[in-house]
């Protein structure tokens, strides 16, 4: 396989921004489906840049059902192998080119534990990093969205479709990424550009109205009929819709048979302004994992499955952009109509 000489230079690029220098050890994680074009793209530009890389490669384990997963970020590859574990934990830097990511992989504090920083590498199509060009306003803006959300009590999310949700914000963890990892023991994902909290049990009530244009990113599909969900203590009780996206969302959750399916897992929104809501139709299902409509400025993004700040875990998760949404943080927008505030954009 011949890499691209430019896709070596952003992805060395991209490294040097996460404190990558010569001399430094670096893993790349893999698994027998990880995108091959990532690997080496990810291996050759650790060599460019004097790192000492060295490649794990896992088997992907077969799914034992019911239902296909999709977009988890909880990969089960690694399944606590030791000699793997003990790579990771001693690497310096470890670029993630599991096809789901360790983001919310249990084995994930104890890499982080002994100050490994860890780059999860979206399963995208390369195509997508050489078009979502380094944005150097993403740190800043990123960082300040995070610090108004961890100071919030509350956020509010509403929309013209009828989503009227509350989340308090007290326990809550609050996350943001840019796509640069500097620190020892942090972990970011790239493509980046999210601001989410990942609230405590019991705190998130209302409704949401999911409109034609919003997305399901499992399913890889944007809507064409309206969803209305009902969420009580942090678990949709009622799921209501005429068209077959309501149909398909509730039979996807029910799949499972697993009650923590239908609890909210995060919630937040995108900041990244090169991502596009567009995007999705010109790329196959299997091309994309779809983290350029996680990010895209201004979406609100929540999702079901697994939260460890509520002590839950699933194995099925939906992502769910949602278009022309106002969140507010105590009362003050960030988010207006979809379109981030002056101060965040």
């Amino acid at each position: 396989m011949t890499t691209p000489w430019h896709r070596i230079e952003s992805f060395a690029a991209q490294f040097s921004r996460c404190a990558v220098t010569a001399g430094q050890t670096a893993v790349v994680l893999t698994e027998t489906e990880s995108r091959s074009e990532l690997v080496a793209a990810a291996t050759t530009a650790l060599d460019f840049l004097g790192a000492h890389p060295v490649t794990v490669t896992l088997p992907t384990p077969p799914n034992p059902g019911p239902v296909p997963i999709r977009s988890t970020g909880a990969s089960v590859a690694l399944a606590g192998h030791p000699a793997a574990l003990a790579a990771l934990k001693a690497a310096d830097f470890v670029v993630d080119c599991t096809v789901e990511g360790l983001l919310h992989a249990p084995e994930l504090p104890e890499i982080l534990g002994g100050g490994t920083r860890v780059l999860m590498i979206s399963n995208e199509h390369p195509e997508v990093f050489d078009r979502l060009a380094y944005d150097p306003t993403l740190v800043e803006r990123v960082q300040k969205g995070r610090d108004v959300l961890a100071a919030a009590t509350q956020m509010q999310v509403t929309s013209p479709a009828g989503t009227n949700l509350t989340i308090d914000l007290a326990g809550a963890v609050c996350a943001g990424s840019a796509g640069v990892v500097a620190e020892a023991g942090d972990i970011a994902h790239w493509p980046g550009g999210l601001v989410l909290a990942f609230p405590a049990a019991g705190t998130v009530n209302g409704t949401v109205v999911m409109a034609p244009g919003d997305v399901n990113l499992t399913f890889k599909e944007y809507l064409r009929s309206f969803i209305t969900l009902t969420i009580e203590n942090d678990f949709i009780t009622d799921i209501q819709g005429d068209g077959l996206d309501a149909e398909l969302f509730a039979s996807y959750l029910a799949a499972w048979q697993e009650p923590e399916a239908y609890a909210i897992s995060h919630v937040g929104w995108g900041m990244n302004h090169q991502c596009r809501w567009d995007a999705l139709p010109l790329y196959d299902k299997a091309d994309i994992n779809g983290t350029e409509l996680r990010a895209f400025a201004g979406n609100f993004l929540w999702s079901t499955g697994a939260n460890e700040t509520a002590n839950r875990f699933c194995r099925g998760h939906f992502d769910l952009p949602m278009r022309d949404c106002t969140v507010a943080l105590d009362g003050q927008p960030v988010v207006i109509d979809g379109q981030l505030v002056d101060g965040l954009a």
